[in-house]
């Protein structure tokens, strides 16, 4: 029998907790005969101000993963998409691959991440030259720079917004993002990429596309593309970042 509604694909999404952007996103970048299904990292709602609180919130993330990853993959999902930014960028490049080799194993379907999925769509781009925006504090603007740099990419310019807690990330204000992605844009940029799955940036970003020129990546329509391109789903969308578009 086939899913009445997913007859095309059925994603399943690993999301944190107290992430309110990633579903909404996702949502609206689905092609017909596509579905979404979400899972839950449990998470606590906290204030992230200090280099202990990061490492907590970071290894909170990672416990609670695998249990995320089991229960979407009970609905019989053929791609998993990993919305947990962090973890995606830990520990450079071999790290990540690791990672997403694991959670393969563990759902028996493919899994798609924010940083192999960036990567992907930049290589798609032939951009080597990057300026990168991220919610996060000192510690996880480390690893994600490290990251692309280990993953063959130059990166001029990284803007990290510091939100005081994971939950408000999404209460970033359009203003904010634009003035971010404006004071990383230059002429040596190739592209602007955007990372940290509960930022509301994907709007903002493809708006920014228009006004700059050349690719604005958010990382939630990057990945989602990676799921749909790597299941075998080739449908343009448009109106979410040139990468739905264009690859």
């Amino acid at each position: 029998m086939t899913d009445f509604h997913g007859h095309r694909l059925r994603i399943g999404i690993a999301v944190p907790s107290t992430n309110t952007t990633v579903q909404p996103e996702c949502e609206r970048l689905r092609p017909p005969g596509v579905t979404n299904h979400t899972g839950r990292v449990s998470i606590r709602q906290r204030r992230i101000t200090t280099e202990k609180d990061f490492l907590e919130h970071v290894q909170a993330m990672r416990d609670g993963m695998g249990g995320a990853i089991d229960r979407v993959a009970s609905a019989q999902v053929d791609h998993i998409i990993m919305g947990v930014a962090l973890e995606a960028f830990w520990g450079g490049v071999a790290q990540a691959a690791e990672l997403q080799d694991s959670l393969a194993k563990r759902a028996g379907v493919g899994v798609s991440m924010g940083s192999t999925a960036t990567a992907a769509a930049l290589k798609a781009f032939g951009i080597k030259r990057i300026a990168v925006l991220t919610p996060h504090l000192p510690r996880g603007d480390e690893q994600v720079r490290d990251y692309f740099a280990e993953a063959g990419f130059d990166v001029l310019r990284l803007i990290g917004l510091k939100r005081p807690s994971p939950i408000e990330i999404a209460h970033t204000t359009g203003a904010e993002m634009r003035s971010a992605i404006r004071q990383l844009d230059g002429h040596d940029a190739e592209a602007i990429v955007q990372v940290g799955t509960n930022l509301p940036a994907m709007d903002i970003c493809a708006e920014a596309e228009r006004w700059l020129g050349k690719p604005v990546l958010a990382i939630n329509a990057v990945t989602y593309w990676d799921a749909l391109r790597r299941s075998g789903i080739e449908d343009r969308i448009h109106g979410h970042g040139r990468i739905l578009e264009d690859h």
